[in-house]
């Protein structure tokens, strides 16, 4: 393989674990700390990326705002749809067995598909790039990769980075943490695990909605679109360990350099590989490459 072939796709690898990351860092926050089993995770994903396409206009419009003004649009409103959620929805959960969170949230998949279907219809929509981003920088004589792409491998680092401060080194990943291991017990210091599970929700859904938005412009939006990132993204939480956002981050770098250079050296085999990975995984460390916390 040329290196200059090598570079690009190691680019791209590490760009597409990214994205995973940012929607399963969302999945692990549910997941793991809330156990929830949420597989309307991937609706979520979808919803991000449906807004850019429908808010985008509108705030360029309204607000006088670029690309920047409607990412930060669609994680607010993404956040504020998580927390009505949860207090509509999830808050129900957290003591039912595992077969009621997957038929409550499955219902929810059918909801959302339904009114994606009414409010902007079935059919496969693009989202422009903004002026500022629509460049490539070169990579020897003849290659190039795109900068927007680059943009999204920043903003996955920024939001790992900022994951890692809040839950390592703050008193609210403290209390996430204690929750996490001790629901009864972290209510008894007086602190609101109600309020703060709504919060994480919010945050989860604010998480795979961003991701969403900032991959609209390379994948466009169309029906469906977060089916398949749930599963992958299921897998990359399972892998990493459950209720960790490092072992996430790591697993998503594993995922996305399987699935990348799967495609270019075994693309008859690359949809196998990505669950071979998490077989040898489980098998070598069954709780993921790290514990929960």
């Amino acid at each position: 393989m040329d290196i200059s072939i090598l570079l690009i796709q190691s680019l791209n690898a590490f760009q597409y674990g990214l994205l995973l990351f940012l929607v399963a860092s969302g999945l692990t926050l549910i997941f793991g700390i809330m156990g929830i089993i949420n597989l309307a995770h991937g609706s979520f994903y979808m919803i991000g990326a449906y807004m850019a396409f429908a808010l985008g206009p509108l705030v360029e419009r309204w607000l006088g705002g670029g690309f920047l003004a409607t990412l930060l649009v669609c994680v607010l409103a993404a956040a504020v749809l998580g927390y009505l959620l949860e207090a509509a929805f999830f808050s129900y959960l957290y003591k039912r067995n595992h077969l009621q969170q997957v038929l409550m949230t499955y219902g929810l998949i059918l909801v959302f598909e339904e009114l994606r279907s009414i409010l902007v219809g079935n059919d496969v929509h693009g989202v422009p790039l903004p002026s500022w981003l629509k460049g490539s920088i070169a990579l020897g004589d003849v290659m190039t990769y795109p900068v927007y792409r680059l943009f999204i491998s920043a903003v996955g680092i920024a939001v790992a980075l900022l994951l890692y401060w809040v839950i390592s080194r703050t008193r609210l990943g403290m209390m996430l943490r204690a929750g996490a291991s001790n629901r009864e017990m972290i209510s008894s210091l007086g602190i609101d695990i109600n309020k703060l599970y709504r919060l994480v929700f919010a945050a989860g859904v604010a998480l795979a909605a961003l991701a969403g938005s900032i991959a609209a412009p390379v994948s466009s939006v169309y029906p469906g679109m977060g089916n398949g990132v749930l599963i992958i993204c299921f897998v990359v939480v399972v892998i990493g360990g459950i209720g960790s956002i490092r072992g996430a981050f790591l697993a998503a770098m594993l995922v996305g350099f399987a699935e990348t250079f799967g495609q270019v050296l075994f693309p008859a085999a690359a949809g196998v590989l990505v669950y071979l990975l998490m077989a040898f995984i489980l098998l070598c460390k069954p709780e993921g490459l790290f514990k929960q916390g």
